[in-house]
């Protein structure tokens, strides 16, 4: 491989990195079980 091809790899891929973490991800955020079950109390208690 020579040495343009492999910065131009070197740079797509340090590309890539920066705009996957820039991505919102449109999945839910986990929610534990236990959480889940505090939050159902509270709702029970206030109503």
């Amino acid at each position: 491989m020579n040495k343009k091809k492999k910065i131009n790899a070197i740079l797509k891929r340090r590309a890539k990195k920066v705009s996957d973490r820039l991505k919102i991800s449109n999945k839910p955020r986990y929610i534990s079980k236990a959480e889940r079950a505090q939050t159902a109390e509270t709702v029970e208690t206030e109503a």
